[in-house]
């Protein structure tokens, strides 16, 4: 089950921008928040019929691969986007969730050098992901908090 924060920051990053760029944004920062590596959105939607954004990201093992793709889908779900096709769960070396506009791939990285397909999409341009998604922005009770506070 989601948590309130995850909850609260999604929604922020939908209200954000427009579809489907929003929704791209926030799987991106799901992926983040979940110590994913080498992030990337791709902006295809000029010259591919079948996404505007594909993403691109590397787990450090499977369970981690797993516990991104069923954040992604538990909350986007809550957003009313559809799930079109969710492949590679079982193996988890490539975890492929197709959304539509927005396909998200999730390697692990051998298999993210195999297939390439970064090479494939690198002249698109890429979607810039905002650094407070992979460090969050420290609250106010903790960076007004005295630090010797419960020292001992």
């Amino acid at each position: 089950m989601s948590s309130a924060y995850i909850e609260k920051e999604l929604d922020k990053i939908v209200a954000s921008s427009e579809f489907p760029q929003n929704m791209a944004l926030a799987s991106a920062w799901v992926i983040a928040h979940f110590k994913g590596i080498n992030i990337k959105i791709y902006d295809v939607k000029e010259s591919s019929s079948l996404c505007a954004y594909n993403i691109i990201a590397s787990a450090e093992n499977t369970t981690q691969a797993r516990s991104m793709v069923d954040e992604i889908v538990r909350n986007l779900r809550k957003h009313e986007v559809e799930i079109l096709s969710l492949e590679g769960m079982a193996e988890a070396d490539w975890i492929l969730l197709d959304m539509g506009d927005i396909i998200v791939h999730i390697f692990q990285d051998l298999s993210r050098d195999i297939f390439d397909l970064d090479s494939l999409w690198h002249k698109y341009e890429q979607l810039p992901i905002p650094q407070e998604f992979y460090f969050g922005e420290p609250s106010e009770e903790k960076a007004n908090k005295d630090s010797s506070e419960n020292y001992f």
